[in-house]
């Protein structure tokens, strides 16, 4: 405003209404303290329920937005931890304290003893996996691995691992003990029972699988809009020949591809040939039917329970 112009209406009100709502927060803060104080008098029942229900109007009178405060929870996962330790404890010993195996060793499990192999006893094992863990407690767990040695035979330790609060610290609090190996379970019924013929669905994943594993073609044309696969580069086999496809529904044994939009689960059973050999290979496959044709939509392994019967 220009000094000796007489303020329009517009800025006259501005501040008179910015002060009514100053005036008018201050009497609810006022307010807000004599109930306050009222309800001391009344005990501390009613206190509680006046703090709790009571309006803050400090908070409502800012315009900064709260923020909520995540906590990401971290997964233990002791198993590796344990079989390094294994790896490196089966390796070390007593009477080379100074070797970079023991050293290993004591710096994963400070305090824990350390074996005094034989001279000519038999040697480190080939081989050490984790095959099973269990949480005994919070933050404790005992890890089974395995160790395999030159003449194929096997021995089973259990290592016991603690974690901390976090689940990203780890330490070994005892000797490892030479345990049983796990039970092993009778073989599950498949549920791939049913029988699918040679036709439309078959030639989809058997040509599919020679592109996918061969390079002989691209896997592009059979998958469904929107898959993205790749192929294994570089191709590791000459040729691959599908011994038998089963499925879980009965829409994959027909003749005629059926209705778009039908789906079908199904095991294909694979020979493969390369430099190195014949191997044996199964694949799942989910297929769905558009436009006269089985396309594929997804590829998985290792869910087979028992293979095609």
């Amino acid at each position: 405003m220009s000094p000796g112009k007489p303020a329009s209406r517009g800025e006259a009100v501005a501040p008179m209404a910015a002060g009514a709502r100053l005036e008018a927060m201050r009497r609810r803060v006022r307010v807000s303290r004599l109930a306050v104080w009222t309800v001391i008098a009344a005990g501390p029942i009613a206190l509680g329920i006046t703090l709790t229900s009571t309006p803050t109007t400090v908070e409502a009178a800012s315009s900064a937005t709260p923020t909520t405060a995540r906590t990401t929870t971290v997964a233990a996962d002791p198993a590796g931890y344990a079989q390094l330790f294994l790896h490196t404890w089966l390796r070390s010993s007593t009477n080379d304290e100074a070797s970079a195996q023991t050293r290993h060793a004591q710096s994963m499990a400070p305090g824990v003893d350390l074996p005094e192999p034989a001279d000519g006893a038999q040697p480190a094992p080939q081989v050490v996996t984790a095959v099973r863990t269990a949480q005994r407690a919070q933050g404790v767990w005992s890890v089974t691995v395995a160790a395999q040695y030159a003449d194929a035979s096997v021995r089973y330790y259990a290592v016991p691992v603690a974690t901390d609060r976090t689940g990203a610290s780890f330490t070994v609090t005892g000797a490892p003990g030479v345990v049983a190996g796990p039970a092993r379970m009778e073989m599950p019924a498949s549920p791939y029972r049913v029988n699918v013929p040679e036709g439309d669905l078959s030639s989809t994943i058997e040509q599919f699988l020679a592109a996918y594993l061969t390079g002989a073609g691209e896997v592009d044309r059979y998958l469904a809009p929107g898959v993205k696969l790749l192929p294994v580069t570089p191709a590791p086999y000459r040729a691959v020949t599908v011994r038998q496809i089963s499925a879980i529904e009965e829409a994959a044994a027909t003749v005629t591809v059926p209705a778009d939009g039908t789906k079908a689960r199904v095991l294909a059973q694979v020979e493969a040939r390369g430099e190195d050999g014949r191997w044996p290979l199964a694949y799942e496959f989910t297929l769905a039917a558009r436009s006269g044709r089985w396309e594929i939509t997804a590829l998985g392994t290792g869910t087979a329970m028992g293979g095609a019967r």
